[in-house]
């Protein structure tokens, strides 16, 4: 009845701008038909309804019931068999009034949403896969008399008030975001390419929202649960299987945003600062954290596995995941106990002026990351009530020497354009290399001392085509099985030329959170672990990865210095390629990233 009682609402509003109302519903659905579009009285009036030009007054079909005399026509369930013109005819006196609806039943419509007053909600649209991206897609809503109104999507110039948000301009996905829904949101909206191509239709139904239940954490301030099997040897495959999946999650989220460029990526560093938060996420937030990192629901010990994990790789990988908050909100005693337990992170206040901020929050992570990252963040607004951080740096070496005499080469990026590089060779470096068919790339694997190995897979040519085709290949199942198939293979004297590279990377976090289904972070989530008071809103996250291929290295005892034939394969880097920084100790990727321009 709810849903009668709001196409009622909306039809009722419109009746008066046109002689014929058209009405579009979806399969399934009730709708309720006024035979006027205003408020009076006609005790004494008679009433026919007409379908497609037959009177049903009558003998009504199954689906269909009068209301108040004739005054409502109710159709429920809408089959395509009601599709038509329906005609309203009132007489009374001398007085006769005719109303007429055109009603189509659309049976394309992908999606219907049904929600609440005051709810945000996500309206889905996507590009093909195989498509380019030029140009942000276009939202419109279905208004009476077959017309349309376009969205006004919300931009840098309009603010930060709109209710209406493209979440990810000039991506594959053009979900767009609506906030504050209110009654009048309710309808079909339309997503659409710039060409006129339908992408997606959505049907969204607003019911009234209950009465608000005011804010409490009542039954969520307890401490995260403590990890009751330490030496249970599920725990740590539990978390490198978990690492790998949001590692290869993150790797598509990204390359649908840069389908060409360079990227780098720290995937233990988001997700350990996503677990980090998850400390003091409860009920929903906990679960969509959980979700997001790839974690089992109620893994008690994510938290002392991560601790684990970091303090295998603290060798080789400087790690830094910190919070930051508002000084007037009062976090709990056991959030900043554990988060100094398991993260070696104690939560820091905010000061007062924005530029300190700024300084103190880039000071740390310059600390953290040897100077290899020297700034984060620019400003920090005064209004900020609580930031996620965490920055990354890895200081591996190569355990076999590349030649020491300066080389340079000609990289040919996508497009085929040429570009003179700086190298990395040797005419008979000991590495393995095999042609993954699963993966449709040529791998080489090259060990880094840390205990820690560098992949490299290369496609088959210089083109976006390959480049792509790897990608898409490229699931969490087959790199794992990549990585034990290359530990099995056996080494042997290959010439080597890799492109010397510094890639020094900084992702839009706040994007990449959205798209791991986190949006609650940044509308208020459920954070009672954390502080008890009032809702927390993430204001903004940073992530900044930095790499480093060169010439330095540990061990020089497996050089020559000797001229060897062609007789040995070769492995040549000078085109685009993708590259995963593993830890054979703890296997878990480190870092992944694409090389398109060095």
């Amino acid at each position: 009845m709810k849903l009668q009682a709001i196409l009622c609402l909306l039809l009722q509003l419109n009746f008066e701008l046109s002689s014929c109302t058209h009405v579009r519903v979806i399969p399934g659905s009730t709708l309720e038909l006024p035979c006027l579009s205003f408020q009076t009285d006609f005790n004494e009036a008679a009433i026919t309804w007409k379908f497609n030009g037959k009177d049903i007054s009558v003998q009504l079909p199954d689906s269909i019931t009068v209301k108040k005399n004739g005054l409502y026509l109710s159709i429920s369930p809408v089959t395509a068999a009601n599709e038509g013109e329906y005609l309203c005819l009132l007489k009374e006196n001398n007085m006769e009034i005719i109303r007429t609806y055109n009603v189509t039943v659309d049976a394309l419509i992908g999606y219907t949403i049904r929600v609440t007053e005051g709810s945000t909600l996500h309206l889905p649209c996507n590009f093909p896969p195989s498509s380019q991206v030029s140009a942000n897609a276009l939202w419109y809503k279905d208004t009476v008399a077959g017309k349309r109104t376009q969205l006004n999507l919300l931009d840098e110039s309009t603010g930060d008030d709109a209710r209406v948000e493209l979440l990810y301009p000039l991506d594959h996905d053009q979900t767009i975001l609506l906030r504050d829904t209110v009654m009048e949101d309710a309808g079909v909206y339309n997503c659409e390419s710039a060409e006129g191509e339908k992408l997606s239709t959505v049907y969204i139904i607003v019911e009234v929202a209950p009465t608000p239940v005011p804010y409490s954490c009542r039954g969520f301030m307890t401490p995260w649960e403590p990890c009751q099997d330490k030496n249970s040897r599920t725990g740590e495959p539990m978390l490198q299987e978990s690492m790998t999946e949001f590692s290869i999650k993150l790797y598509s989220y990204l390359r649908e945003s840069n389908p060409s460029g360079n990227l780098l990526f720290s995937p233990i560093s988001i997700s350990g600062a996503l677990s980090h938060l998850l400390l003091g996420a409860r009920d929903d937030t906990r679960r969509a954290i959980e979700r997001a990192v790839c974690v089992p629901h109620d893994f008690h010990c994510v938290h002392f596995q991560m601790k684990k994990l970091r303090e295998k790789l603290a060798s080789s990988l400087q790690m830094a995941s910190q919070i930051y908050y508002n000084p007037q909100l009062n976090l709990s005693e056991s959030f900043t106990n554990q988060s100094i337990q398991f993260y070696e992170a104690e939560p820091t206040r905010l000061l007062e002026n924005s530029e300190e901020n700024a300084q103190m929050i880039n000071s740390w992570v310059a600390n953290k990351t040897n100077n290899n990252i020297k700034q984060l963040v620019d400003s920090v607004s005064p209004t900020t009530q609580l930031i996620l951080l965490n920055a990354v740096s890895f200081s591996g070496q190569w355990k076999v020497k590349f030649d020491q005499k300066p080389k340079k080469g000609l990289f040919t990026k996508l497009n085929g354009d040429l570009v003179k590089v700086p190298l990395l060779y040797h005419q008979k470096y000991l590495a393995a290399m095999t042609y993954v068919t699963e993966l449709k790339a040529q791998v080489a694997r090259f060990a880094l001392t840390g205990d820690s190995s560098l992949y490299i897979l290369l496609p088959r040519s210089n083109t976006v085509t390959d480049l792509q085709r790897v990608e898409d290949k490229m699931t969490d199942t087959a790199v794992r099985q990549m990585i034990e198939h290359m530990k099995t293979t056996s080494s042997q004297h290959v010439e080597v030329t890799l492109p010397q590279i510094k890639l020094d990377f900084q992702p839009d976090m706040n994007i990449l959170i959205k798209k791991l289904g986190l949006s609650s972070l940044f509308e208020g989530a459920n954070l009672c672990g954390l502080n008890s008071e009032e809702k927390l809103v993430l204001d903004d996250a940073k992530h900044r990865a930095f790499l480093a291929l060169n010439q330095q290295g540990v061990e020089a005892g497996a050089v020559t210095a000797m001229a060897f034939s062609r007789s040995f394969p070769s492995f040549s880097a000078l085109r685009p390629f993708i590259m995963l920084l593993w830890s054979d100790q703890a296997n878990v990727p480190l870092f992944i990233g694409r090389v398109t321009d060095p």
